[in-house]
């Protein structure tokens, strides 16, 4: 090794300590997140801490629901809908999942159409994912006002443990409020993509370098992350 090749940071004693250190590993030469956009590690970030707040609400529906001494609520027959003389359990809720899941293939196609720079094709996927989004949230919209009018109330319910609303209310709506987020991040990048925004370099919020389409697969990640924590709300709150 040449005394060129000896970086700054490799002279003994050179490098500071504590907490300047760890900021100088993290901030000098791109070893991190190397060949990784900032976007992306930014957004990696902030779905860790809101997998905190996701795992703290249903550790605390479980915490309440195993030491309530009132019995709770049947959820196939609170969430039951009355079909065709019948009372269908989860129907709706089955039906939600598979749409939301469903908006995971067509991201993951957009962002393997944006990597191939095909714009139509991109713009297409990302408004259906955004469509398949919206009519999820227009579900859980129809859901909520279901249980509202049954006499569901977040500081009680008529179905057993005054908990339940409480918990429903805060939980489906917190998902709520990320797939609405989602639906609307979607449909301003899709009109970025199909104004060419990220083939021209043209200036504004979210457009990356030119010819970069790496914020369509950062959009992606905060897509299948909100995909993801629905399916253990599924499993955790509903089929439990």
């Amino acid at each position: 090794m040449t005394e060129a090749d000896v970086t700054h940071s490799d002279i003994p004693g050179d490098r500071p300590d504590g907490m300047e250190g760890v900021i100088a590993d993290w901030a000098s030469d791109q070893r991190a997140f190397k060949n990784v956009p900032w976007g992306k590690a930014m957004m990696w970030i902030f779905l860790l801490s809101d997998t905190f707040i996701f795992s703290s609400f249903l550790i605390s529906y479980m915490t309440v629901r195993m030491s309530t001494v009132v019995s709770w609520p049947n959820t196939s027959e609170v969430f039951a809908l009355h079909l065709f003389g019948t009372d269908v359990p989860l129907i709706l809720i089955a039906i939600m999942t598979f749409i939301l899941i469903s908006s995971s293939g067509t991201m993951v196609l957009a962002v393997n159409y944006g990597y191939r720079r095909d714009r139509k094709l991109t713009t297409i996927l990302l408004i259906v994912t955004a469509l398949l989004g919206a009519s999820f949230v227009g579900m859980q919209a129809f859901e909520w006002t279901k249980l509202i009018l049954e006499g569901v109330r977040p500081w009680g319910n008529p179905f057993g443990a005054v908990q339940f609303g409480s918990v429903f209310f805060m939980i489906t709506g917190f998902h709520g409020a990320h797939v609405s987020i989602g639906v609307l991040f979607l449909l301003i990048i899709a009109r970025k993509v199909w104004r060419g925004d990220y083939d021209e370099g043209r200036r504004g919020f979210f457009t990356s370098r030119k010819g970069n389409y790496s914020v369509v697969e950062i959009m992606g990640l905060y897509w299948h992350f909100v995909d993801l924590v629905w399916v253990f709300i599924f499993a955790f709150f509903y089929l439990w």
